[in-house]
């Protein structure tokens, strides 16, 4: 089975705050793998974390979250 996080899990493994993950999940950056059947909870992956990862380090770069998404939609990202 593939390691699974919950959003602090995610954060604590980023760097990043539970805000500005959730800010990439409403754009569409990062997605849940899943839910957590009896709480409910978003669940996130290994990939994810290395999706924020990326997303850090073109951050590092200044690239823009307009930049970024396009990216993203190209498959490049």
């Amino acid at each position: 089975m593939r390691p699974v996080f919950l959003i602090g899990g995610l954060a604590s493994k980023t760097g990043l705050s539970i805000h500005a993950i959730n800010y990439y999940i409403r754009l569409g950056l990062i997605k849940e793998v899943a839910r957590d059947e009896r709480s409910g909870f978003r669940l996130f992956d290994e990939e994810t974390v290395e999706e924020l990862n990326r997303i850090i380090e073109l951050r590092r770069r200044e690239v823009s979250i307009r930049e970024i998404l396009a990216r993203k939609r190209d498959g490049i990202l």
